[in-house]
């Protein structure tokens, strides 16, 4: 661990666009994760709404978070609203996974987490030890505000599965006597 990594230190950011039906995914898991009342997150756990600021999710990985859980759709031919939880480890992708010209308003997670290993290779940093993805396979991502049912019933149930992640890499308080 070096000096400006927090212990237990974890990021949760939902990355989509909203204006795209399903895309909204990962934005909506992380509204509701950060609703008003009594918090289940385990301290050191912020929440990002990132949106489409992939670039800006990427600096601030830079800060120092041990684990980073990104919610985001996955389309792998399932059915609508199935979810996924996806261990990437802190080792980049695949170069080959990442597109040519960077457009930042279509980052997948792959591109992002690429993105961050060339900041951290060029500006120092302190990279995720722990990454995964929840994520949920879309019905439609056509303009369009609101997701589809099957996403939107999967909402809660990737809220239970962020909150397991987060409390298994969570750093145990200590107590005071």
């Amino acid at each position: 661990m070096t000096g400006t990594e927090s212990p237990g230190r974890t990021l949760v950011a939902g990355v989509g666009n909203i204006f795209l039906q399903d895309d909204g995914f990962g934005v909506e898991t992380v509204r509701r994760l950060g609703r008003p009342g009594p918090s289940r997150l385990p301290p050191g756990t912020e929440l990002m709404d990132a949106g489409i600021r992939g670039v800006h999710l990427a600096y601030r990985l830079l800060e120092g978070y041990r684990t980073l859980v990104l919610v985001d759709l996955v389309s792998r031919g399932s059915p609508p609203g199935t979810l996924y939880t996806i261990d990437v480890g802190p080792h980049p992708p695949d170069p080959g996974h990442r597109p040519g010209p960077l457009d930042t308003h279509a980052m997948d997670p792959a591109t992002v987490l690429g993105l961050l290993h060339d900041l951290h290779a060029g500006a120092g940093g302190t990279l995720p030890e722990e990454v995964y993805v929840v994520g949920c396979e879309p019905r439609d991502t056509g303009e369009g505000i609101g997701l589809s049912p099957p996403v939107a019933e999967a909402v809660g149930p990737a809220v239970d599965l962020v909150l397991g992640l987060v409390d298994r890499h969570a750093t145990p308080v200590p107590q005071k006597n």
